[in-house]
């Protein structure tokens, strides 16, 4: 088995206002030297084993391009720990 972490975010010619809030919020309390904040989205995949390197990167590209992430205003990569998922 493997264990996919697939992070999202958005481009940076996007306007993102939650985390600008954060950002906001957190100079408030603050911590001024926090320049700047990225919000963005996680998920973890659990992939049976059987698929080659080439295959499995092939298929997360396609999960990631169709549904979790919108290409238009988000950017996305991920890492692959075949370890981490035996545990």
């Amino acid at each position: 088995m493997a264990l996919v972490k697939v992070y999202v975010n958005y481009k940076k010619s996007i306007l993102n206002p939650e985390a600008q809030a954060v950002n906001n919020a957190l100079q408030r309390l603050g911590y001024e030297d926090i320049e700047d904040v990225k919000l963005g989205k996680y998920f973890e995949l659990t992939v049976a084993d059987g698929k080659s390197k080439a295959d499995l990167d092939a298929e997360i590209n396609e999960i990631c391009d169709k549904l979790l992430a919108n290409y238009n205003m988000e950017n996305y990569h991920y890492e692959i720990d075949e370890t981490e998922a035996a545990k």
